[in-house]
């Protein structure tokens, strides 16, 4: 997914709970060399001499890249051996400045990488196997949640440390829902019959009870997420099982459409709000798929009233989108330092996730999801329960390509330049033709 940087964050002095946080995207400080002293400390010596020094390359700007900073700051204060100095970039140039820098062999140590954008590394032996370097550190990588290790994996080797998985929750204004009379006494909402018919059920209600706001807000300018949730909920897929052809030509993807080209006609949700994020913070929307990096804004603010819960399986599961960090290392990197970084990558899954883990991100590492502090986080088992029916993208070098073809028809759809039949028959055809080249 390409992650947007939807809100303005804050943080409480030390990094305590609470997090107002972007989403995935970035920003600079002093041409994107970060300025923090925790990514400039001074060296110490070691009793082999002295430490270490890696660059860690990553996008994370706002709330995220706090935690970041302070999970940096941490593990170079904990021991002497290994020194990280970071270099953020901009979100819509990272993936361009680090495919560059893995073809030069000129770049980072180690770096961020989305999981739906590894595979072209792993092709090219730009990144390598962590088996081995986790190993050498004492990282057991059984720790990390068996989805996430399956999503890194090539030819049976994880070629990445996940970090987390992200997705989107079923978040709910309860003070609309109060009006409407579809609040439960546990602060829950009244569904009703869980078909796409009971669900627009559900928003007529609001609508005739509470006409003044949204029944449901939904991404339009990102219509490929919410697509997504709920075409996968059909049991749908992108492509083939061997990843050869398309398969989004179906009556899964069909009546997906035809459910939301029903919610902007009977105006349950505004096909022309460009900033559907904000519509629902500011309490103009009963319900919002949004995503779990939202948390802080969301959940961690008692005026607002919300509440989270896994999507509702309108099409008949709960399997939904997701995407996750993980951090790779690559192949130029001498041994040295890939010692040096797997140290670190250790550090981030096992001590980094528990501050990472309020950032709204499930951390992938169990001992963090595991632990008293994460489970006491607002609705963290309810993001815990819809964790375990995620589905990753196809592991394809192609993917990239391919959502943006999506996006780009998916978009022709909804604001009628094209029927959801003449679209989606298109859109197979696109898809095959990137397949193909």
């Amino acid at each position: 997914m390409q992650m947007k940087k939807r809100f303005a964050s804050l943080l409480t002095a030390g990094l305590t709970l609470t997090l107002i946080t972007a989403g995935c995207s970035s920003g600079t400080k002093d041409n994107g060399e970060s300025s923090t002293a925790s990514n400039q400390p001074s060296k110490t010596e070691s009793t082999g001499g002295s430490p270490v020094e890696i660059s860690f390359w990553n996008m994370f700007g706002g709330g995220e890249g706090d935690f970041v900073d302070q999970i940096i700051k941490n593990f170079n204060d904990s021991q002497k051996e290994v020194i990280v100095k970071q270099l953020r970039l901009e979100s819509n140039e990272y993936y361009a400045k680090l495919s560059t820098a893995l073809s030069s062999s000129k770049g980072p140590d180690v770096a961020i990488a989305h999981v739906d954008r590894i595979s072209p590394f792993v092709k090219a032996k730009q990144i390598v196997a962590v088996d081995e370097l986790a190993a050498k550190v004492g990282f057991d990588l059984t720790q990390i949640s068996e989805s996430n290790i399956t999503s890194v994996s090539y030819d049976g080797k994880p070629y990445a440390v996940p970090l987390d998985t992200h997705f989107h929750m079923f978040y709910y204004n309860k003070d609309i829902l109060q009006k409407a009379g579809l609040l439960n006494e546990d602060g829950t909402p009244k569904l009703g019959d869980m078909t796409p018919e009971g669900f627009e059920k559900t928003l007529a209600d609001i609508q005739a009870k509470v006409p003044d706001v949204q029944a449901i807000a939904v991404n339009t300018p990102y219509f490929q997420e919410p697509f997504l949730n709920l075409y996968y909920e059909a049991g749908g897929d992108i492509l083939n099982a061997d990843m050869t052809k398309a398969s989004i030509n179906n009556d899964k993807a069909l009546n997906v459409l035809n459910f939301y080209m029903d919610l902007y006609k009977n105006k349950y949700a505004d096909l022309n709000d460009k900033t559907p994020w904000d519509t629902f913070h500011n309490g103009k929307a009963a319900f919002w798929f949004g995503g779990v990096w939202e948390a802080g804004l969301l959940l961690g603010d008692s005026t607002l009233n919300v509440g989270a819960m896994p999507l509702p399986p309108i099409f008949g599961s709960q399997t939904h989108w997701a995407s996750s960090h993980t951090l790779v290392i690559p192949t130029y990197v001498t041994p040295e330092k890939q010692e040096a970084a797997a140290k670190f990558m250790k550090y981030f899954s096992e001590v980094g996730g528990e501050i990472w883990g309020q950032a709204g991100h499930v951390p992938a590492n169990s001992k963090v999801t595991t632990s008293e502090a994460y489970k006491q986080l607002p609705y963290r088992s309810e993001f815990i329960e819809a964790q375990k029916t995620v589905k990753f993208a196809p592991p394809t070098d192609k993917y990239t390509t391919i959502i943006t073809t999506i996006s780009e028809s998916l978009q022709n759809i909804i604001f009628g330049s094209e029927t959801p039949e003449d679209g989606l028959a298109k859109l197979d055809k696109e898809i095959n033709e990137v397949l193909d080249n």
